[in-house]
């Protein structure tokens, strides 16, 4: 067999879980109810996040917050301050891909 499978759950509460993490990517699957919120912080590589249900509410350093509904795929550069929120639907679901993987970033 030369792929390799990786399986992700689905649930209707929070969920956060690590679906990827070798030398070429970082993926995490995540799923926040309405007036959920990833702890603020800053990004530690370069992050796309994929927003596949739902609506992410993201404020990203001292700008206001934004919006993306599902559909929506988010590049965010090394180093940038971010919260990502849950605040109109009942469940909001994303991925983030962190490429490089950040054990492999170099600034």
């Amino acid at each position: 067999m030369i792929e390799t499978i990786y399986e992700f759950k689905s649930s209707d509460t929070k969920l956060v879980e690590k679906i990827v993490n070798d030398d070429n990517v970082h993926i995490n699957h995540i799923i926040l109810e309405k007036g959920q919120n990833m702890p603020e912080h800053f990004s530690n590589s370069n992050v796309y996040l994929i927003v596949v249900q739902g609506e992410m509410r993201l404020s990203l350093g001292d700008q206001e917050a934004h919006d993306y509904p599902h559909g929506s795929i988010v590049n965010l550069p090394y180093n940038t301050k971010m919260l990502i929120q849950n605040v109109s639907l009942p469940i909001m679901e994303f991925f983030v891909l962190k490429s490089p993987n950040p054990k492999n970033f170099n600034e």
